[in-house]
């Protein structure tokens, strides 16, 4: 229950999105002296809930190392956790500390068999739909095995959330031309290429956005970066349009006419639309909200893990994992 907002406005997106899957039910986390007088405002979620209490909770600026100590098997965000370790629950959503999520995941539902290390996942719009890109901000780097694992990862996760049977996947680069980029980038295209995979070689920063790929792989580091500058621009872009608006009289009697498109333009970049970051290489599902996130946003993070736990997407990235390294075997061979 933790996050940058209270607990009630977290109660009301999990309200949103009880409606929207009404055969869910719920193991809700934290203090029961505050969650539970505010679920009397919400009938509906109260009737499918557990409150669990816990005497701990992370701080949004605690690192890492200090969470695990400080919150190991007794905050709410542990225990979260654990419930689906233990097969109590699907999967779990936190607004919480976001290297703190990652580290009690690794910890409690450790990696999958094959992979080095998680990624997180984000949907991000495109001019043509959605794309998938990770990492963002899991890790630092990485080799060339770790960006084929990530493919492999991102090649599942948009089969499942986009329908699609052959999602096309480029790695992040600086160029499309094949001698540019890291080492471990060009050797992970190598890897790609020799694979099933719809490989479709390199995608640079402004490509991700024209919305002809799929999936973008990169490492958490380059990914974060990107994700920070888009959520910059849109914000700028957001505050120019207005000032733009109110610069006269003309301006505003247009904004009248075109109202409706603006509305419809600000509800396409509303970021609530696509909230959820999906830890990807886990034994379990585990899903971050932002912390500042409105009821909206953390309805989309909760029915995105309703969604990939549906769908049984760990089982799916093991098994491809496991056809993947059959393939490149048979290639040196």
């Amino acid at each position: 229950m933790g996050g940058d907002r209270d607990a009630e406005t977290v109660l009301a997106g999990v309200t949103i999105a009880l409606a929207h899957r009404p055969d869910t039910s719920f193991l809700l986390f934290g203090d029961s002296e505050e969650i539970t007088p505010l679920l009397e405002k919400f009938p509906t979620l109260k009737a499918v809930s557990e409150v669990h209490h816990c005497d701990v909770a992370i701080d949004m600026d605690m690192k890492p190392s200090q969470a695990l100590r400080h919150g190991r098997k007794t905050s709410s965000m542990w225990q979260a956790i654990d419930a689906v370790n233990t097969g109590k629950a699907d999967g779990a959503v936190s607004a919480g500390n976001t290297g703190a999520l990652m580290a009690m995941s690794k910890v409690i539902l450790k990696t999958l068999n094959g992979i080095e290390r998680p990624a997180i996942a984000a949907i991000w719009p495109t001019m043509k739909g959605e794309t998938v890109l990770l990492d963002m901000g899991a890790t630092i780097g990485g080799s060339a095995e770790q960006y084929f694992q990530f493919a492999v990862m991102g090649d599942a996760y948009a089969r499942i959330i986009f329908g699609l049977e052959s999602p096309r996947i480029c790695l992040l680069n600086i160029g499309v031309e094949e001698m540019k980029g890291t080492d471990s980038v060009k050797q992970a295209a190598e890897l790609l290429t020799a694979s099933s995979l719809n490989f479709c070689g390199y995608v640079e920063g402004d490509g991700i956005f024209q919305g002809g790929v799929d999936v973008v792989v990169t490492d958490g580091f380059t990914g974060n970066v990107a994700l920070k500058t888009a959520e910059g621009v849109a914000k700028m872009m957001s505050a120019y349009l207005k000032q733009v608006l109110r610069s006269s009289v003309f301006a505003r009697i247009g904004y009248l006419f075109a109202r409706g498109g603006i509305g419809a333009l600000r509800e396409r970049m509303n970021p609530d639309n696509a909230n959820g970051g999906m830890f990807l290489g886990l034994n379990g599902v585990v899903v971050k909200s932002h912390g500042g996130a409105s009821p909206e946003g953390i309805a989309s993070a909760v029915e995105l893990a309703i969604e990939v736990a549906a769908n049984k997407m760990s089982d799916k990235i093991a098994v491809e994992l496991d056809e993947m390294e059959e393939e490149l075997l048979a290639s040196q061979e």
